[in-house]
């Protein structure tokens, strides 16, 4: 029991410094070609646009909640309406 609560935070940290340091992983619809083949056609990715990398999840919650704080802390500016 207690190795699996202390393997639970250093799995977190590990994904964490994983999402700032390679904030992009690979497309998981595409596996990262960029190419969807459906039947007959080529087309670019829908869901990557045919770059092959999308923005991780952990990284886009670390942007979410710092856009979050930035706008919570905000000097407050009064308004002047005449």
């Amino acid at each position: 029991m207690a190795l699996a609560s202390l393997a639970v935070p250093l799995i977190l940290a590990g994904y964490a410094a994983l999402c700032a340091l390679s904030p992009f992983g690979p497309c998981r619809k595409c596996r990262g070609t960029g190419i969807r083949t459906a039947r007959k056609t080529v087309k670019a990715c829908r869901r990557c646009r045919g770059q092959r990398l999308r923005l991780r999840i952990g990284r886009r919650l670390l942007n979410t909640s710092r856009d979050i704080q930035r706008v919570g802390t905000r000097p407050h500016r009064p308004t002047i309406r005449p």
